[in-house]
């Protein structure tokens, strides 16, 4: 197999681009397995787009990637700065003369994961073999397929360490339909009514230390400032969200009534999302097997990207398993 060059699976109608590990994506943020860098519908269609257009600029996401530990990093407050921490999907990283961690701030890759690849036409298995660190290691596999329409995700975690592991999962879905930019054409559907979390304690927390300590009211104000900015430009009817305009800066907001999402029986995928773009016809979805954590809202003037955060918590020995489907289609009707 050619390491530089990409996975291809293919159904009768996706035709689905996977970067091999660290070739498209070599930084410390998304899961190097599993890198999906776009999905074609009937040979025509496209629904993947890079973070940014501009070369250098954010942090090198493309189509549908996972992050594990972006606000629940393993082991991280255990290391002292200069010694290791593993980030799930890609290896060990060196910990940063920093209290908490930052997928912005860059880290030193000290040792990566060996990543085992099996891949036939409409399949691919990554696994992840664990190295241990301070007591924490994982393996993780992955296996992405295509049928007709769809394609699934599916993930294995197992705690080989000897101590337990808590953190998350999401998928960072880059997505602009057809390369289309984000405005009026595009309308996000969601089973619960939407209702967004008040962010601003995190917004807050993300300003100069001196700005918080010192002029405390000043901070709230222009937090909540911020946040209203961003949301100005969503239209919100009941369960579905679309846009005013193409928006000129990026956008993030937190949905909350996820107690309103019916919870996944066994063998059984829900909804999530699903986005439409009345032009050119097209929709994409996704469903999980489990209990979303929590959904995300981040996009910009030619992106936008749902994230349903998936929660892990692993005891030594344990395994969890979780799956994602996506589904890309013409509208009718």
């Amino acid at each position: 197999m050619n390491i530089e060059q990409p996975i291809m699976l293919q159904s009768d109608r996706l035709t689905v681009e996977i970067s091999q590990p660290g070739v498209a994506y070599h930084g410390t943020r998304f899961d190097w397995s599993g890198f999906i860098t776009q999905v074609t519908l009937d040979g025509q269609h496209t629904f993947c787009v890079p973070e940014d257009y501009t070369p250098g600029k954010g942090t090198g996401g493309i189509g549908i990637c996972n992050e594990f530990g972006i606000d629940q990093p393993i082991g991280y407050d255990e290391a002292k700065p200069g010694e290791c921490f593993p980030k799930l999907g890609i290896g060990l990283l060196t910990r940063l003369d920093s209290p908490t961690y930052s997928f912005w701030n860059p880290h030193q890759i000290s040792q990566p994961f060996p990543i085992e690849i099996t891949a036939s036409k409409q399949q691919v298995i990554f696994t992840v073999h664990p190295i241990e660190c301070r007591g924490y290691a994982a393996r993780l596999t992955k296996q992405i397929s295509v049928e007709n329409n769809r394609m699934m995700i599916q993930y294995e975690l197992e705690n080989t360490g000897e101590k337990s592991i808590l953190t998350n999962e999401y998928v960072h879905n880059f997505i602009g339909i057809n390369q289309r930019p984000i405005g009026p054409d595009y309308t996000l559907r969601f089973p619960q009514k939407i209702a967004f979390e008040d962010i601003t304690p995190m917004v807050r927390n993300q300003l100069p230390q001196w700005i918080r300590r010192f002029l405390p009211f000043f901070a709230d104000t222009a937090a909540r400032k911020y946040i209203q900015k961003q949301v100005s430009i969503l239209n919100v009817n009941d369960r579905e969200l679309s846009w005013h305009r193409t928006p000129a800066t990026p956008f993030y907001c937190r949905l909350t009534n996820l107690q309103q999402l019916r919870e996944p029986s066994e063998g059984e995928f829900c909804t999530m999302w699903e986005l439409h773009h009345s032009d050119d016809g097209l929709f994409m979805s996704e469903k999980v097997n489990f209990p979303p954590e929590r959904i995300a809202l981040w996009g910009t003037t030619h992106v936008v990207s749902v994230e349903v955060f998936k929660k892990i918590e692993l005891l030594p020995g344990d395994k969890d398993t979780w799956a994602r489907q996506y589904e890309f289609g013409i509208c009718t009707g």
